[in-house]
């Protein structure tokens, strides 16, 4: 179709990124995967240990051969670029990266939470930021460089997608998105939360000049066209969290109450909402509120997710033993459900190392017998998850007043039909699986809005997306009695 508009996604997972180019017209959209290769930490010895990161030249190298390949094919009329959130690149003076940034799961931060609670109390965080307590959030990453030589010598902190547009366009800002995830931005204000920078020893210089998803950052410099040999291309700010992008492509119908489980390395289960839940139980609870596209709240918690799988299944590849992920999920569907569980959010389960033992451990630590064969494994990770999207997919509702009747999943684990079925069983109410790849569709969609297709709103992108990309569904089955006793059991106490 001549008039319909090609865009690249630039679409960086923990795991793995690629670059998709989208189609986009009246009635049309299509996706098409030119590139992807693999992503993951480096680890580094230093004195006295070792730090894990980011190969952040790779993952640029990768980006650029990804746009390359997007308009070979046909032209391109722009980039967007979405990533995971929270870790960034120090900029000098000059503009010149103070080395390779480190990794979320890095141990640098364990004792972060405790050193900024001594200067402010956690229930003044929350209002301020609305965000969960995590280890790894930008705000505890940057407190532990504190006094150290890199901020010291640091004039900016880009988070990655800020980071990988900066090198294209040479424009310095940070996307509103994934800012929100930093801890370090006002949900309410919706800006840079500077006097808690100052009050925990971050420099306010380091935060960059906030932007909106559908802004223009700027051309492509005429060193990367070149190399390129393409145009000088828009690089669109798209909903640069890759989970504000997935959450655009949820194709949810106008009116109905749903929630989301955006399913990959992590796990993003919530609502979405007009404005922040600051109250004392969302606090309790762990749960966050996050910038969404064109103005959105993503009320959520962070569900340690399918890197629990991953992990376990690197495992086996390390020790030789075989694992075939189709055929253990055919295998551990025919194993009795929730045999043995675990609360899949323990910080247990966050390093990279041996799943394998850990879920043994906890386990008999719960009075529970460790599953014994990789099928039984894969069946306790699958189990375990689903009982933790129905937790907190009813908080979700229970917090934030919003009923929920549906569960949208989408990402990576839309694929996996019985984890699918797990969640419907688990919440009690339908799963509409699909799309697969919903963070690139958002990102597309964002870009296409911005370069002329008509798409007035978030409503009229799902539209779009539910006409090309029929979900699956799945219905719930069993008694709902059964994963109660189970949440109890993952947790070893009495389900009385």
């Amino acid at each position: 179709m001549s008039s319909d508009l090609r865009v690249a996604a630039v679409d960086l997972g923990a795991t793995s990124g690629r670059v998709m180019v989208g189609t986009v017209g009246a009635g049309h959209l299509a996706l098409e995967e030119v590139h992807r290769f693999p992503n993951g930490p480096v680890r580094v010895a230093r004195p006295g240990g070792s730090t894990l990161h980011w190969d952040i030249l790779g993952i640029y190298r990768e980006t650029l051969a990804g746009i390359a390949a997007a308009d070979r094919a046909a032209p391109i009329a722009g980039v967007g670029i979405d990533s995971w959130a929270v870790d960034y690149g120090l900029l000098d003076g000059d503009g010149a990266l103070l080395g390779n940034p480190v990794h979320y799961r890095d141990a640098r931060t364990a004792d972060a939470i405790q050193r900024v609670r001594a200067i402010v109390p956690d229930d003044e965080l929350y209002d301020v930021t609305g965000l969960q307590q995590l280890p790894f959030n930008t705000l505890y990453q940057l407190v532990t460089e504190v006094g150290g030589p890199r901020l010291g010598c640091a004039e900016t902190a880009l988070l990655i997608p800020d980071l990988i547009a900066y090198w294209l366009t040479g424009e310095i800002g940070a996307e509103r998105t994934n800012a929100s995830t930093t801890q370090l931005y006002d949900v309410r204000a919706r800006t840079w939360a500077v006097d808690l920078a100052d009050k925990v020893g971050v420099p306010a210089r380091l935060l960059p000049p906030l932007r909106s998803p559908g802004e223009v950052i700027g051309p492509l410099v005429p060193e990367v066209a070149d190399d390129l040999s393409v145009p000088r291309l828009p690089v669109v700010a798209v909903g640069s969290h890759d989970t504000a992008s997935a959450v655009v492509g949820v194709p949810a119908e106008p009116g109905t109450n749903y929630a989301y489980i955006s399913s990959g390395t992590w796990s993003l289960v919530g609502v979405e909402l007009d404005e922040p839940v600051l109250s004392a139980e969302a606090m309790a609870a762990n749960f966050t509120n996050e910038g969404g596209v064109d103005g959105s709240i993503r009320f959520l918690r962070n569900v340690m997710g399918l890197w629990v799988l991953s992990e376990t299944l690197r495992t086996w590849e390390v020790r030789g033993v075989p694992a075939d992920l189709t055929s253990l999920l055919a295998e551990a569907a025919a194993v009795p459900r929730l045999r043995a569980v675990v609360d899949i959010d323990a910080p247990v389960f966050l390093p990279p190392g041996d799943m394998v033992a850990r879920i043994g451990k906890a386990c008999r630590d719960t009075g529970q017998r460790p599953p014994a064969t990789p099928a039984e494994i894969v069946r306790c990770i699958l189990d375990s998850l689903a009982l933790a999207y129905r937790r907190t997919v009813r908080q979700a509702a229970a917090l934030s007043g919003r009923p929920v009747d549906v569960v949208h999943v989408v990402g990576g684990g839309a694929r996996n039909d019985l984890l699918c079925q797990l969640t419907a069983d688990a919440c009690g109410v339908p799963v509409l699986a699909g799309p697969v790849e919903a963070a690139a569709l958002g990102n597309v969609l964002v870009q296409a809005r911005t370069l002329g297709v008509d798409l007035p709103d978030v409503a009229a992108m799902r539209a779009l997306i539910r006409s090309t990309h029929e979900p699956r569904r799945f219905t719930p089955s069993g008694d709902g009695g059964e994963w109660s006793a189970a949440e109890a059991r993952s947790r070893g106490v009495s389900a009385t």
